[in-house]
């Protein structure tokens, strides 16, 4: 099967969508599939540098998307996105036409969306839409001037938009799919996770011993501590204030402890002017992006996770951090819960900087509790493997294929769209004779 992937977020950029596009390209190629990625082109100076020395790792083999990059321009809302040029539209059509799908594979919203949903159109193929993020929780972040009700109104008339031109809708946590329900949008709807690439978290010791050695040249103050490691968007929709604020009672008890916090986003200074306001500065290390595997590897160097976010739409890093053996602390709400389901792989608590922390105390200075609760993280994690969801995608695919096909107006837009083909090889074919 020949699938093309739409997604307005791919590499450099760093986020949950991002991941997921990349992960199930990869094993789906993996089951025999061809996949195409059409994304934004992100300046060259936006891609981040490793911590480690270069290697050869899982994203660089031969089993790698065919990626386009459509040109673009920055984000004015969001400096770390880009938004694809319309105008672009015919030079994107151009290259899926010689790759010729069977399917479009909608994540996103945006301009890239429509150029998904315009080739679907007009060559007669289903279109399925992953449905990632619940814009009406997060816009107010990125448009703050403008009042929420007005940008929630909009953002719901976009999303319901997307959700009825989608033949097929992919949702990765239950909250989403009741958000679905309660737009009333009645298209067939399957939950389905973002899976993670198992070989990454499995790294050899020694690796790992010299990855430690590497992130302490680079940070010192990470010599003979432990890392307590918060890992996604620096900002505030992350519930990071919430962590900062227990974090001096947190080293007060335990002044071996550090706060490794990776990744980039709008309130960066923000947070490292809180950590000197609060006088933690010396425990507490702001790494910026990492790449896929140095991230994998600060996993494997790191004692617990600590996760406060309450807006997090599949928990991908808490996926990834139990995958790496690591205890984690976060707080159930949204992608966390469903992906937890409880205490497996750690504690999940209730939105109380007093049950956190103790819940940290408790893993920091009870060593059986610690190792029984890594070994269960490790555990819980395997049923997260991309392989294994990759194959529930690609029977989504052949479903809505076939439902496709047996739609009666299906079948007269597949007659138009191959009379419209016919055509434009009519036209070709009398243009080469001139």
């Amino acid at each position: 099967m020949k699938i093309v992937m739409f997604t307005d977020a791919y590499w450099p950029r760093v986020n949950g969508v991002t991941v997921s596009v990349e992960s199930f390209s990869r094993a789906l190629i993996r089951l025999g599939n061809e996949v195409m990625i059409i994304c934004p082109f992100y300046p060259e100076s936006s891609v981040v540098g490793r911590i480690s020395a270069d290697r050869t790792g899982l994203l660089r083999d031969k089993q790698d998307p065919q990626v386009i990059r459509v040109p673009s321009m920055p984000f004015i809302i969001s400096k770390e996105d880009r938004i694809a040029k319309f105008h672009k539209w015919f030079w994107v059509s151009k290259q899926i036409e010689q790759f010729k799908p069977d399917i479009i594979h909608i994540n996103t919203e945006f301009v890239i969306a429509e150029f998904g949903f315009q080739y679907a159109w007009l060559y007669s193929l289903p279109t399925v839409y992953t449905y990632h993020t619940l814009w009406e929780d997060y816009v107010e972040n990125y448009i703050p001037l403008v009042p929420t009700f007005l940008l929630r109104r909009i953002v719901r008339r976009i999303s319901k938009s997307t959700l009825k031109r989608s033949q097929t809708v992919i949702v990765p946590t239950l909250q989403i799919q009741e958000v679905i329900k309660k737009y009333r949008i009645k298209k067939n709807s399957y939950l389905l996770p973002t899976g993670i690439e198992s070989q990454l978290f499995n790294r050899d010791t020694r690796e790992v011993a010299s990855f430690r050695e590497l992130l302490v040249q680079k940070y010192p103050q990470l010599a003979h501590k432990r890392i307590l490691l918060f890992a996604g968007r620096i900002a505030k929709e992350k519930n990071i204030d919430f962590l900062l604020a227990i974090a001096p009672m947190i080293i007060a008890k335990h002044p071996e402890v550090v706060f490794l916090l990776v990744g980039n986003g709008p309130d960066l200074y923000y947070y490292q002017e809180e950590c000197e306001r609060l006088g933690i500065e010396a425990h507490c290390i702001f790494t910026g992006y990492l790449d896929r595997e140095d991230l994998a590897l600060t996993y494997k160097v790191s004692d617990i996770f600590v996760f406060p976010s309450l807006t997090e739409t599949q928990g991908l890093v808490t996926i990834e951090a139990m995958f790496s053996g690591i205890p984690v602390v976060a707080i159930g709400a949204m992608g966390t819960l469903m992906v937890m389901n409880g205490d497996n792989g750690g504690f999940m608590v209730k939105n109380d900087p007093q049950e956190f922390m103790q819940r940290v105390f408790d893993l920091l200075e009870d060593q059986a509790l610690y190792e029984r609760k890594a070994a269960q993280a490790k555990s819980h994690a395997q049923e997260w493997s991309i392989d294994t969801l990759a194959v529930k995608l690609q029977t989504i695919y052949q479903d809505t294929l076939t439902s496709f096909q047996q739609d009666p107006r299906a079948r007269r837009s597949i007659k138009v769209s191959a009379y419209l083909k016919k055509l434009k090889k009519q036209r070709e074919t009398a243009d080469n004779s001139d």
